[in-house]
């Protein structure tokens, strides 16, 4: 995948209320104005990275993107599980991410047990990947340091200077 590491930057919305409830692994979902945007290289399943939620601490992160077969979506969606356990949630506030690395495509599971298994070895398997140097490095960049929500810098040259979800590579 060429565009990674991939740069993205939205508002958290309300998703489909499944994250916490369900499964137990809570997530920040972005906006169709940032999943529209995404590169054609960048397929569905699940990627690792870094996450900071407005300007606070950077986390790591593992995210979904796609249909969540297992639920059969008919929208697609990216969903980030930021590695942290926060006091509350964070509705309406700036989400920064880099993807770096894709860990495996979507699937469909037979049970939720089986769908839970697979989501917290995608969390242990980022976990371990993200201590590598090449992809720790990415943890203390600039990126994050301008996380203000009425930023309208871009990231990508194709990008509109009047955006403020900041998207690129």
């Amino acid at each position: 995948m060429l565009s990674l590491p991939y740069f993205c930057r939205g508002e958290v919305i309300r998703g489909f209320g499944r994250g916490s409830k369900e499964l137990g692994i809570p997530t920040a979902n972005f906006p169709d104005s940032v999943v529209d945007v995404l590169p054609a290289d960048i397929s569905t399943g699940i990627y690792y990275g870094w996450a900071c939620v407005g300007n606070g601490d950077v986390y790591k992160m593992v995210m979904s993107i796609g249909w969540n077969p297992y639920y059969k979506n008919t929208k697609k969606s990216m969903e980030t599980h930021v590695i942290h356990t926060f006091k509350e949630d964070f509705y309406g506030e700036v989400l920064s991410v880099v993807m770096v690395g894709y860990i495996r495509p979507e699937r469909s599971y037979d049970s939720l047990e089986a769908l839970i298994a697979a989501i917290n070895s995608d969390i242990n398997e980022a976990k371990m990947k993200l201590e590598l140097p090449e992809h720790l490095k990415l943890r203390d960049d600039n990126f994050f340091k301008s996380t203000s929500s009425s930023s309208s810098a871009s990231l990508s040259p194709t990008a509109s200077a009047s955006q403020t979800i900041m998207n690129g590579h």
